[in-house]
C-alpha cells in the first residue's frame, strides 16, 4: 500500500486517524519545529498553521524548504484570515498555497486528494545522501563509499531514519514510533538488536563506529568523523 504522510502544525492531528483509500493510506503525524518525528516514506503534504507557539507560519515554510525531508513537500498555509498581503508572504516564504482557517480532516483530505494523483508532488526524493552514505529508496539499497550494506528492512528503515536526522539524540521510544511498530507493542530491548546489526553492517564497509550510544538516552547517527 502507498503511504501519503500528511504533516500538521496544529497539535489537534494527534486525534485523527489515518484514512485508507484503495492502494493509499493518508497518514497523519504532527510537524514540530525541528520537523517530524517520524520515518518519511513517500510524498508529503504539510499544513502549517500561520500563529503557533514557537514561532511563525512563515519561519516554518522556510526552515521546511531547507530540510533533505521535506524539500518536494507540498506545503500550505492555514491563514487566519483572508488577507492578500498575507498570501503573497505565506508564497515567497517557500508556500505553495494557501488556506484560509479553520479547517478539519475532512477539509484537509478534500485538498490532499485534490492535488496531482497519488496526492501530492509526483517527484518524491529517492536518494538520501549523507558524505558517505547514500540511501537509495527506489533500489531499497543503502550503500557507504559505493559499497553495499547488507541490511534486513528494519534495519534499512532505521539507519534511513537515523540518516534524516543526524547528530541527533533519538531515544529507543522514538525509533520505534518512526518505525511504525507501536501496534502491536514491541520491547524496546529489541531496538538493541536493530542496532547491533546496523552496527556490523557499518563495520563491515569500513564505515567505522558511526551509530553512537548516549547513555540513558539512546542513539545517535554522527554524520561526522
Amino acid at each position: 500500500m502507498r503511504t501519503i504522510n500528511i504533516f500538521l502544525t496544529d497539535p489537534i492531528v494527534g486525534e485523527w486517524a489515518d484514512f485508507e483509500n484503495g492502494d493509499i493510506r493518508y497518514a497523519f503525524g504532527r510537524l514540530y519545529p525541528d520537523g517530524p518525528r517520524r520515518l518519511v516514506e513517500g510524498p508529503v503534504c504539510v499544513f502549517v498553521d500561520w500563529v503557533m507557539d514557537d514561532l511563525s507560519g512563515l519561519e516554518m515554510c522556510r526552515r521546511l524548504r531547507s530540510d533533505a525531508r521535506m524539500e518536494d513537500a507540498h506545503v500550505t498555509i492555514l491563514l487566519e484570515e483572508d488577507d492578500a498581503d498575507d498570501k503573497r508572504r505565506a508564497l515567497r516564504a517557500g508556500a505553495d498555497d494557501y488556506l484560509v482557517g479553520p479547517i478539519d480532516r475532512t477539509a484537509i483530505l478534500d485538498r490532499v486528494m485534490a492535488l496531482e494523483p497519488g496526492g501530492a508532488r509526483t517527484r518524491v526524493t529517492e536518494r538520501l545522501e549523507l558524505g558517505p552514505l547514500l540511501v537509495d529508496l527506489a533500489a531499497l539499497q543503502a550503500r557507504w563509499n559505493g559499497h553495499p550494506l547488507n541490511l534486513r528492512p528494519n534495519e534499512f528503515r532505521l539507519l534511513h531514519f537515523l540518516a534524516q536526522n543526524p547528530d541527533r539524540v533519538l531515544s529507543r521510544a522514538d525509533l520505534i514510533a518512526a518505525l511504525g511498530k507501536q501496534e502491536p507493542p514491541i520491547d524496546e530491548r529489541t531496538v538493541d538488536v536493530w542496532i547491533g546489526r546496523l552496527r556490523r553492517a557499518l563495520r563491515s564497509v569500513s564505515a567505522g563506529e558511526r551509530v553512537r550510544t548516549v547513555r540513558s538516552l539512546g542513539y545517535v547517527y554522527d554524520s561526522y568523523d
